[in-house]
């Protein structure tokens, strides 16, 4: 009988370490890596007016920002694949090459996550 209870505890305990712990499922927050797919417009000419930027993609939180060559701009989140910024006359005032990133910040909490940027797009000022 010592020995049938000693092989019951020791299923009971292989049972219970296989179904081991790990944190809880955070439906509700966490980042996910957002991803560029296009930008509209893509280009500009250098001394063109003030215009919008639409980012589109996948993955963008309600509080993500679009990065113009790595400074985070005010951001209007569309939705989960759409985030727009106000380009003033003057970022485009001289022809260039600008770098396009959207982050995710960082998400706060026990289980938080880390923030996530995207892919880099290129924004042409001719």
């Amino acid at each position: 009988m010592k020995t049938l209870n000693t092989i019951l505890l020791g299923i009971l305990i292989a049972a219970a370490v296989a179904c081991g712990y790990s944190k809880p499922n955070n439906a509700t927050g966490g980042s996910s890596m957002p991803a560029i797919a296009t930008l509209n417009p893509s280009s500009t000419t250098h001394g063109d007016p003030a215009f919008t930027l639409t980012v589109n993609g996948s993955n963008f939180d309600t509080n993500a920002a679009v990065n113009w060559n790595g400074t985070a701009q005010t951001t209007a989140y569309v939705g989960t694949g759409q985030v727009t910024i106000s380009v003033p006359a003057a970022a485009v005032a001289n022809a260039g090459t600008i770098q396009i990133t959207v982050t995710n910040p960082a998400t706060g909490g026990l289980y938080g996550s880390p923030a996530q940027t995207s892919n880099t797009m290129m924004f042409t000022i001719n």
